[in-house]
């Protein structure tokens, strides 16, 4: 009898460490990353303009969270950098949809009719909004290295600042040329960084990135939604970059794209919208991404 009982009972531990039982039960996850050790290839995720379609960045984050995809460096342009500033800054993806979701269109837009020579927004809500729901003051004191990226509107140079005011920094991203004010900062006069680069691919590079993932939120030119003056000067300025986009797109290890060109530019009432569109762009490049880490990281291992 005893002989039984060692015997079933062996079986029991044997099959226990060969998975479920029963067919179709699910596997515990062990929540390890996709490539451990030191030879892990740095990744930079890069997340383009496109307004309140940024909520879709939100959705990106979070599965790459979730799976344990490292995220070394961000670089952002516009609605990227202000969702890559707050992800930078609390490292949660929770923390990050919960702030995310306070977002409100008067967070952003606070109007001037005084003097609108250069624009009828001024920004500085934008700013304060940032300052409030950051803890680092300086970019340089962010716990993900971020790139911020605007447009020197005087010398037609791409500007990356990963130093100074937080706040000030993603204001000047954002700042789209005929809506809001351009900003005077560290010398120069700055606007949206979708001018010259809404998906700075290349900065990631430049940054140390051996994996770049970047997300697009361009909509396509027949199927775009533009319902007032913002939708038609952000969609004139995605239009007049479609080219240099896709070429910077086409560095890129990684391009997720979330469907979000039938949603407005400043459509502030399709949050959790946006955010399964994010999850769902997201997971369906999961596999290349991975196939990517582990792709770098043998080449690495055989030099």
């Amino acid at each position: 009898m005893r002989a039984y009982k060692f015997i079933f009972l062996a079986f029991l531990f044997l099959v226990s460490g060969c998975g479920p039982l029963i067919p179709g039960a699910p596997v515990p996850e062990e929540g390890r990353p996709v490539v451990e050790g030191q030879k892990r290839p740095r990744v930079g995720l890069v997340l383009g303009g496109g307004a309140a379609r940024g909520f879709a960045h939100v959705g990106v984050i979070r599965v790459l969270e979730r799976e344990k995809i490292p995220i070394d460096l961000i670089v952002g342009t516009s609605v990227g950098s202000l969702v890559g500033a707050i992800y930078a800054d609390k490292k949660n993806s929770f923390e990050l949809e919960w702030t995310a979701f306070s977002l409100e269109e008067k967070d952003l837009f606070d109007y001037t009719f005084i003097s609108p020579t250069q624009g009828f927004v001024r920004g500085e809500r934008l700013e304060e909004f940032v300052l409030k729901k950051v803890s680092a003051r300086e970019l340089q004191q962010m716990k993900i290295p971020l790139g911020v990226v605007a447009t020197d509107i005087q010398n037609g140079e791409v500007v990356v600042l990963q130093n100074g005011s937080v706040g000030r920094a993603v204001r000047a991203s954002s700042a789209i040329p005929g809506i809001f004010i351009p900003v005077r900062y560290q010398g120069r006069l700055l606007v949206d960084g979708g001018v010259l680069n809404n998906v700075p691919v290349d900065v990631a590079r430049k940054m140390g990135a051996q994996v770049v993932i970047a997300v697009n939120l361009g909509g396509g030119k027949k199927s775009a939604q533009v319902n007032n003056i913002f939708d038609a000067i952000v969609q004139s300025l995605y239009l007049m970059s479609i080219e240099s986009t896709a070429a910077r797109l086409r560095e890129a290890d990684v391009v997720i794209q979330p469907e979000v060109s039938q949603i407005g530019m400043i459509d502030f009432s399709r949050k959790k919208e946006l955010l399964a569109l994010g999850i769902q762009a997201a997971e369906q490049a999961l596999p290349r991404i991975r196939e990517k880490l582990l792709g770098v990281s043998a080449a690495s291992a055989v030099r």
